[in-house]
């Protein structure tokens, strides 16, 4: 496989095929708004989208830096899936019912994304074929069989658990020994929902300006370098690119994740592989990779190469290490082997969130107007819809337009995290975190052992992670 007519960075595969956009217009200076929502991304999207067909009325502004979409919404791997971060570390702090309410809000938001998409003529390539995630060694069949049961167990009856030869009539992945699916997932083109999603709310009146990066915000005021915007509500909805923010450097931590887009493969390599029913692919690794087949036949493939950048740093243009390039190529051969000789189009990097307890967080602090969400650690296609929707109730709550919904009475709902270790003590525990992940699949995919490798047990505890 040759990658040496590999696009690397140029933001994502995703903007090559569809063209980067030409940046709206950026603020003009001083303004007013009933709402000011900063970020862009699917997060702000929504939540714009929701406020203004509950009530159209309300002027709203979003000021996004670069351009909508220009982070992890324009750059993620595709994945519409029902999974949320922190949901087992929310069933210890509020009892198990509570998560699994938010597992089943979850399992509908899926649907809602589809509908939503549907409904506003928004054409992502939506495929609804599910998620299968899948084990290739004892270890991660193990693991996989006790993800079956817990999932189950928050309420998804209609989860399938695999065996081999199930599996690979759906993926043929090479060595895969079990598999688990759920109905409640989709794949879709990442850059058609987040500029279908602008041109929608902004033709609902809402005012979007570009080229307008925020650098503070404080109760009633966005700051940016081309004036001010005031608002009673300002919306926090920057995820991975949270750290840009004064004095939020150790809020969510910006971790990297990179990807590759194969050529489109011919039929006799679709022959071989199946991949009928267009799942998004995962596997049961601890460094795990997810993919999907895009609605043109290419194999888009991510997971974990240098996973985080001294001082909570972002990159500008998702330009990728040629290691991390071959890295994902290696994994990607090695579940299709006939895909050796296929070209790697195009390789990319972004960032998403991460709270120090890896869970996902919508809040609206009443006394002072200020609203976010994020820290979706890689689930946040379809967790932004949820969060959008919930910090539409919370402000109708607050504005005394409605009282308590199903939504804002959620456990993730106003959840406080602890702020990141400073410097170097973070870039130490992220780097020593994914060695030793990395180290733990190696020595699993030898070992006939179905226990998990310790070593990946020590790191899950001293990260914190659930």
């Amino acid at each position: 496989m040759s990658t040496v007519s590999t696009v690397n960075g140029g933001i994502s595969f995703w903007y090559a095929d569809q063209g980067t956009p030409i940046p709206r217009e950026p603020l003009p200076g001083d303004a007013t708004a009933d709402i000011c929502i900063v970020g862009g991304g699917y997060t702000g999207l929504w939540t714009a989208y929701y406020l203004k067909k509950a009530v159209p009325f309300l002027d709203i502004t979003v000021l996004e830096a670069k351009f909508c979409g220009y982070g992890a919404s324009g750059r993620n791997g595709g994945w519409l899936y029902n999974g949320i971060a922190g949901r087992d570390r929310y069933a210890k702090l509020h009892g198990h019912e509570a998560a699994v309410r938010l597992q089943q809000a979850m399992n509908d938001t899926v649907d809602e994304v589809v509908r939503v998409a549907a409904e506003e003529n928004i054409d992502a390539d939506i495929h609804q074929g599910g998620v299968l995630e899948v084990a290739y060694t004892p270890a991660q069949l193990a693991r996989l069989k006790d993800f079956h049961a817990v999932e189950i167990a928050f309420g998804e009856k209609d989860r399938v658990l695999h065996g081999a030869r199930e599996t690979g009539e759906r993926i043929n992945v090479t060595g895969a020994v079990g598999s688990t699916w759920t109905p409640h997932g989709a794949r879709l083109h990442p850059v058609k929902l987040v500029k279908g999603l602008a041109a929608t709310v902004e033709a609902l009146g809402v005012t979007i300006h570009e080229s307008t990066p925020v650098t503070e915000i404080k109760p009633k005021h966005a700051h940016t370098p081309y004036g001010t915007v005031r608002a009673p509500y300002i919306l926090r909805c920057t995820e991975g690119f949270t750290a840009n923010l004064k004095g939020q450097r150790r809020t969510w931590l910006p971790m990297n994740s990179s990807m590759i887009a194969t050529e489109p493969l011919p039929r006799s390599v679709w022959d071989t592989i199946g991949w009928d029913g267009r799942e998004t692919l995962g596997d049961m690794a601890h460094a795990y990779m997810y993919a999907q087949r895009t609605a043109d036949d290419r194999i888009a493939l991510g997971g974990r190469g240098v996973p985080y950048r001294y001082g909570s740093g972002t990159d500008n243009d998702g330009r990728t290490q040629p290691a991390t390039i071959e890295a994902l190529r290696d994994i990607l051969v090695r579940l299709f082997p006939t895909t050796a000789a296929a070209r790697i189009d195009h390789a990319w990097s972004g960032v998403l969130g991460v709270p120090r307890d890896w869970c996902a967080t919508v809040t609206l602090d009443r006394a002072t107007g200020l609203g976010w969400a994020g820290g979706y650690v890689g689930s946040g296609v379809a967790t932004t819809n949820l969060a959008a929707r919930t910090l539409r109730d919370l402000i109708q709550q607050d504005s005394g337009q409605s009282g308590p919904t199903e939504l804002t009475t959620l456990p993730w709902v106003n959840h406080r995290v602890r702020r990141w270790e400073p410097e170097p003590f973070r870039w130490l525990g992220v780097h020593g975190m994914y060695a030793a992940y990395r180290t733990a699949d190696r020595r699993e995919l030898t070992s006939p052992r179905p226990g998990t490798d310790p070593i990946a047990k020590a790191a899950d505890l001293l990260s914190g992670r659930h």
